[in-house]
């Protein structure tokens, strides 16, 4: 199924020196990096990218405390939500599915790197490399796929490039009967100091505060502060990008794709203490999670039909 608005692709190398990726030797994650010292490191568990620098500078905070080896979803980095977000709703379809579903802590296949076309990241030929993974029904654990007995496909892309990281989710409904879902990228970006920072893009917005009782507000701040704990979901957003200054400077667009919704949530410092998985203890003081997503409502997807979106997150160094 087309969309008249597909998330762009990006340009092929020109020549000279090319992307490298590698494989681990234990085969549970792949890096990939550029000539010019970018990179992204994702494990197959859960398709979760860990890390993403520019250069020699990180923009994803990761848990010092987070669990890479499969046995629970990671604390940090992007970990991919599908097919719930949040604590699933009773009486629905998702209803026996743990909090946020079985994409984060499920083994993704890796499918191989290519380049592409045109350019959202590219400016000139400049190198990149998209890597491909997948997840389907067949790839399920027996209790997941019992707690959601659809046929699905899953292929995400993750497209690194010089001026930012591209992820893109396209979701095929391989089955015969329609189904729904949520779906969520759980982006932890990597700050300096939480009191200094500002998110824009967000002003006007209707949006769900969790912190205070699930209740809905407008959002009346051109530039939100961040000054307690933090948890709203800003559904239907007008603008495609969100922003995220650092002392009154920009540090990352977030430029979303056929997604409607953006999460923005820290924990601050009481939340922190009681996570058993986060640390250090006052990381909540470096990480902001701005979340693309479609999470406010339900997606349907007919027998054969196909959904894509996904996000652009530029480093503004």
């Amino acid at each position: 199924m087309e969309r008249s608005k597909k998330p762009s692709a990006i340009n092929a190398p020109s020549g000279g020196p090319q992307p490298q990726v590698d494989i681990s030797s234990d085969n549970s994650r792949v890096t990939a990096s550029l000539p010019t010292g970018e990179s992204v490191d994702v494990l197959l568990h859960g398709a979760t990218i860990i890390s993403w620098k520019s250069g020699k500078q990180e923009n994803l905070w990761l848990s010092e405390k987070a669990v890479l080896d499969g046995s629970k979803a990671v604390r940090g980095g992007i970990p991919v939500v599908f097919p719930v977000f949040g604590p699933p709703p009773p009486n629905h379809a998702t209803s026996k599915l743990p909090q946020h579903g079985f994409a984060r802590t499920s083994r993704w296949e890796y499918l191989g790197k290519s380049t592409s076309e045109s350019g959202a990241l590219s400016q000139g030929g400049d190198d990149c490399v998209k890597l491909d993974f997948g997840l389907s029904s067949s790839n399920l654990s027996a209790d997941a796929k019992k707690a959601w007995p659809y046929d699905f496909g899953l292929i995400y892309s993750v497209t690194l490039g010089r001026d930012g990281l591209q992820t893109v989710m396209t979701v095929r409904n391989e089955g015969k009967e329609p189904f729904e879902f949520q779906f969520l990228l759980h982006t932890y970006l990597a700050v300096k100091d939480i009191s200094k920072v500002t998110v824009t893009g967000l002003m006007g917005a209707i949006y769900t505060d969790k912190v205070l009782n699930a209740t809905n507000h407008t959002e009346t701040h051109a530039a939100l502060p961040i000054t307690a704990e933090t948890d709203r979901v800003y559904a239907s957003l007008a603008q495609d990008t969100t922003s995220v200054l650092q002392d009154g400077k920009p540090r990352f667009d977030v430029v979303r794709d056929n997604l409607d919704d953006t999460v923005v949530w820290n924990p601050w410092r009481e939340k922190a203490a009681a996570m058993s998985d986060f640390a250090p203890k006052d990381g909540w003081r470096n990480m902001l999670c701005v979340e693309v997503g479609s999470v406010s409502g339900w997606q349907k997807l007919e027998a054969g039909d196909t959904f894509e979106a996904g996000q652009v997150i530029r480093s503004l160094l």
